[in-house]
């Protein structure tokens, strides 16, 4: 995911070297949060669980292998395929904290999971912001 042109500032010089280390030397270039291979095309079912070639095993979002699935014909409907790109993020969504135990190689799905919360919370700052300058402008004093 790129970094924004205003957040730019908050991340090291090296930070592209720093995410390639912990995308591929610390994490091997599999997601650190379901196992999926970078650069791979994969098999899923859109509700986490992805087919692992490797294993030739089925897997759900947290990379545990799935026992049991429902019949063929009903996955056959469903299944869609991703390319899996890997991506560096903060743990505490703090960019200037850049400690190794901070950060941790995500695919796009579990990067998006964790982000929701932040996520969240930016909406609505934004939608307070927004209807607060209203009320500045379209107050009952309005000229």
């Amino acid at each position: 995911m790129p970094i924004r042109r205003h957040h730019r500032w908050l991340y090291p010089i090296d930070w592209r070297e720093l995410s390639v280390s912990i995308r591929f030397r610390r994490a091997k270039g599999r997601c650190e949060g379901c196992g999926r291979p970078h650069g791979r095309l994969v098999l899923h079912l859109g509700d986490g669980r992805w087919w692992d070639e490797d294993s030739e095993r089925w897997r759900d979002g947290a990379g545990k292998s799935v026992r049991r699935l429902r019949p063929p014909h009903s996955l056959l409907e469903r299944m869609r395929t991703t390319r899996v790109v890997l991506a560096t993020c903060h743990r505490d969504h703090d960019p200037t904290n850049n400690n190794a135990s901070n950060l941790v190689a995500l695919c796009q799905r579990c990067h998006m999971l964790h982000d929701r919360p932040e996520h969240l919370r930016r909406r609505r700052l934004t939608y307070l912001a927004r209807r607060a300058l209203g009320d500045l402008f379209t107050g009952p004093y309005r000229l």
